[in-house]
């Protein structure tokens, strides 16, 4: 286990101004507590701060290293530490509201002395970009998305003739038409359609730009995922970005459980099968369930595969399920043999 290969564990309570530090001994007592801030000069003083009070093996439980804590991770990865992530407990009932930044920090480290097994933080320049780029991707889809449903509802209500020229126009004409209108003084709805077409037409050029570098980071660190039907540069960016870097995950199981693709058992009385996950990565099970809804058109494997299940009793549902545990396999060995993902 690894609570018996440690003499200190160091338990950080992360947040946007300052850290709560506290320093167990392998025995439980509490060898000290400090609260440092979230800056350069504070992450130096909380690595003297072990080399003082927890000279010998020790480790870091830190809760938020993908938010608050991030600074504090990379810089701690730098300089040899050993790190694990903790989650943020969870505030219901009368006793979660009885907290403090301290005795969040001593939960950490009591978490990882119970022997709870806890994940390895999340790290990589690369990696940080490709979430970045992606999450501002979605964020212009959304805009387009929303755009789009405003610019459909405005037509309903436009009066003839201009409704009916408008109506019967494909997605990409009816754009370039309302963005190109030129409304008289006091035309409140052909204002409306210019801006929001203008709207769309901004973010459809946006979401495209972020598209192209996305594929192009994902060809730098894991060209092969790009290789595989029905994968395109988005869901491999999921794929990279949940599954971080080489050893952070220990095994394909391991992953499977992380993108919900691992069977649960629903068994009840004479009935024996397993059910979906509804935990873990959702990005990640979404990415997975893409690929599938991409390859079950195309793919003459995947169509058997799921035809087969399907004569052997399994319902649609069920039959993607198991798809989905062998997917999460394949696609887990993938960045784990490319040898620019280490």
């Amino acid at each position: 286990m690894l609570a018996d290969q440690l003499d200190f564990v160091i338990g950080v309570d992360s947040h946007s101004d300052r850290h709560a530090l506290c320093v167990l001994a392998a025995s439980g007592e509490i060898v000290g507590e400090q609260e440092l801030p979230a800056d350069a000069a504070g992450y130096r003083q909380a690595l003297r701060l072990a080399e003082r009070q927890a000279p010998r093996r020790r480790l870091w439980a830190i809760e938020g290293t993908g938010c608050y804590g991030a600074g504090l991770a990379r810089f701690l990865a730098g300089h040899g530490e050993r790190l694990r992530e903790v989650e943020r407990p969870l505030r219901t009932g009368s006793r979660g509201r009885l907290k403090s930044d301290p005795l969040d920090a001593l939960r950490a480290a009591r978490l990882l002395l119970s022997g709870q097994p806890l994940a390895q933080p999340r790290r990589g320049k690369q990696r940080e970009a490709l979430r970045a780029l992606l999450t501002t991707r979605e964020g212009a889809v959304a805009v387009r998305r929303a755009g789009l449903c405003q610019l459909r509802s405005l037509l309903v209500l436009l009066p003839e003739p201009r409704r009916g020229q408008l109506r019967g126009l494909t997605r990409g004409r009816l754009l370039t038409r309302c963005a190109n209108l030129r409304p008289r003084p006091g035309a409140g709805q052909l204002l409306a359609l210019r801006s929001l077409a203008r709207r769309i037409l901004a973010a459809d050029q946006e979401a495209a730009e972020l598209e192209r570098e996305i594929s192009q980071h994902v060809r730098r660190i894991a060209p092969a995922l790009l290789d595989q039907h029905g994968i395109g540069p988005i869901t491999a960016a999921q794929l990279l970005i949940s599954w971080s870097h080489r050893g952070r995950i220990r095994n394909e199981a391991a992953f499977a459980r992380l993108a919900s693709a691992a069977p649960i058992p629903a068994s009840s009385g004479n009935r024996s099968r397993h059910r979906l996950d509804r935990g873990g990565d959702r990005q990640l099970n979404r990415a997975l369930h893409t690929i599938i809804l991409a390859r079950r058109k195309h793919d003459p494997t995947t169509i058997a595969y799921i035809d087969r299940r399907q004569q052997e009793g399994k319902t649609p549902r069920e039959a993607i399920r198991c798809l989905k545990r062998y997917l999460a396999r394949s696609l887990y060995r993938l960045p784990e043999a490319t040898p620019s993902t280490a």
